[in-house]
């Protein structure tokens, strides 16, 4: 059961079972999308007066504590220019069966995960899959690169690919995206009546050669003036390929 007095809040940690969204727009972001889960939000004196109102009017009607605190901002945020913080009780949501999922085994960066979340919500797919070890998805600094996004979407942690597959292999299309993929990004139509798993590595060595036997594995053609593309920048690029007759 979480449990909390404000005055005890301390610097996040993993070990915490609550978490911040720090600035303005996650915070509303929060508000808007996981009442049930705020558990406090405290307001900086310099907050304007337009967030401010939005801000009351989530509390009231969702019977959520507000608190104005300056001294709270320079305990347990170290950036300068943030007014509104929420703090959140951390959870988790299990994936849809039936819908389409981005897969990340062990991300190392939490400003990668978080813009990883951010185009996933812009695109559509609301379920993404972490393979531990990974990056923590609670970090405030995951929540404010994804500017709050996180709290659209479902994620689960699994501790390996093979448990993810266990319960979510059967009855979709899983698709592998690695330097030596057999088949280029485009090359290639999906059958969009069946849910598909987009599937990438870490930021440093990507996916193991395994990956090349899971399902379809997929290269992103790109010049030979780099060796590969950053994480973030690779999974935009191939939910972007995956959705576009969708929009």
């Amino acid at each position: 059961m979480f449990t909390l007095k404000v005055k005890e809040l301390q610097k996040y940690s993993k070990k915490l079972d609550y978490t911040y969204s720090f600035g303005s727009f996650p915070t509303l972001e929060l508000l808007k999308n996981r009442q049930e889960q705020v558990k406090a939000v405290i307001i900086h004196p310099s907050i304007t007066e337009e967030i401010y109102k939005n801000v009351k009017q989530y509390c009231t009607d969702y019977k959520i504590f507000l608190l104005e605190n300056e001294r709270i901002f320079a305990r347990i945020c170290n950036k300068e220019n943030i007014f509104l913080i929420g703090v959140v009780r951390k959870y988790e949501e299990k994936l849809g069966s039936d819908a389409n999922h981005v897969v990340i085994v062990s991300p190392s960066d939490m400003g990668n995960l978080g813009t990883i979340v951010r185009t996933c919500v812009g695109f559509g797919i609301q379920n993404l899959a972490l393979i531990e070890p990974a990056a923590d998805v609670f970090n405030p600094k995951t929540i404010r690169a994804s500017m709050g996004s996180l709290f659209s979407i479902k994620f689960q942690s699994f501790p390996s690919f093979e448990q993810y597959t266990q319960q979510f292999g059967k009855k979709r299309k899983l698709y592998s995206f690695m330097l030596n993929g057999k088949r280029k990004l485009g090359s290639f139509s999906h059958t969009k009546t069946v849910p598909y798993s987009l599937i990438f590595g870490n930021e440093s060595s990507g996916l193991g050669d395994s990956y090349l036997e899971i399902g379809q594995s997929i290269f992103i053609k790109h010049t030979n003036n780099i060796d590969s593309l950053n994480l973030s920048l690779a999974v935009g690029i191939a939910i972007y390929e995956f959705t576009k007759l969708v929009f």
